[in-house]
């Protein structure tokens, strides 16, 4: 075999290395920095050549940076002789806007995919996007990681009395069926409108709610409006207990106030995305193991698939 390195970009250094102590491997070296206008400036400080080669690098914020040194980084370990350049993405930004929901508006999940694969990239790693139908956007492979793996391991070890999932929207029911299936529950709804971006209004609970623990499944948390009013409606429904399992904790602008101070009982996230403020309402799991066993089989030619068998 050819042998393989794992780079890193500055978006999440913390879970690159973990990554890389799953692997018994050490993080390969580069020179990331910045020019006095903001210009992104990359060197790779070891050779490359005929060596497949891995980035770890999420696109959270700052999202136009980070993703602009993805890019970079890549175009240089292909003109360094990369046999192959695998990202690992595993928070991938601007796949919010992926269909036109309105007139003259981008189609941004797409025009990201575009600018990967010129940039060299061979293949992608990702975890929970926000539509699956974004994976047909490129033409190169797209592994889509499901963060359900841990969250089903957690949700064992809480022991809840009377469980059931609950979707924040109609938009992520299956999502929320798809994790219930997995666990054997029943699922609600909650049915909400949005007035305008990042703003949400909770409307009415489709099921019975009345002395259960609700879990919320959503796969990322932005300004945590539409997950703080739906535990306040599920509550005055009479849920017991709401807590929520969500992949990537985005959490801008008053996202931590709003969790410590609502009715949510517990949020558990993943660590693709750096959680940048205490909470004592926010559980993070570790997902670079499952991460770093991608990148193991990737390179073996083993099945991804069979870690969700």
């Amino acid at each position: 075999m050819r042998g393989y390195k794992v780079f890193s970009g500055t978006a999440n250094i913390e879970f690159s290395k973990s990554v890389a102590k799953y692997l018994s491997l050490p993080l390969s070296e580069a020179a990331i920095n910045r020019f006095s206008d903001g210009e992104i400036g990359v060197q790779i400080s070891e050779s490359v050549r005929g060596r497949d080669v891995f980035i770890i690098q999420s696109t959270c914020a700052p999202t136009n940076a980070n993703l602009m040194e993805l890019l970079i980084m890549s175009d240089a370990l292909k003109r360094s002789s990369a046999n192959s350049i695998t990202a690992i993405i595993p928070y991938f930004g601007y796949a919010r806007q992926d269909r036109k929901a309105a007139p003259r508006v981008p189609i941004t999940a797409k025009l990201v995919a575009n600018l990967i694969q010129v940039a060299g990239i061979n293949r992608v790693v990702t975890l929970d996007l926000h539509s699956g139908q974004i994976q047909g956007f490129f033409d190169i492979p797209v592994d889509n990681l499901y963060g359900s793996i841990v969250f089903k391991d957690y949700f064992q070890r809480k022991n809840l009395k009377n469980p059931i999932i609950a979707s924040p929207d109609i938009g992520g029911v299956a999502r929320a069926r798809n994790f219930a299936k997995t666990i054997g529950l029943d699922i609600v709804i909650v049915d909400k409108r949005r007035e305008k971006a990042n703003e949400s209004e909770v409307m009415n609970i489709i099921g019975e709610v009345e002395g259960k623990d609700v879990i919320l499944i959503d796969d990322m948390i932005d300004t945590a409006g539409t997950i703080v009013k739906a535990a306040k409606a599920l509550k005055q429904n009479g849920a017991t207990s709401v807590m929520a399992f969500c992949s990537h904790p985005v959490l801008s602008g008053q996202a931590y106030d709003r969790i410590e101070n609502g009715e949510l009982d517990e949020l558990v996230v993943t660590d693709t995305i750096p959680i940048t403020k205490e909470c004592k309402k926010i559980t993070v799991l570790s997902v670079a193991h499952l991460f770093g066993e991608v990148i193991r089989r990737i390179y073996h030619n083993e099945s991804v698939n069979g870690l969700f068998a």
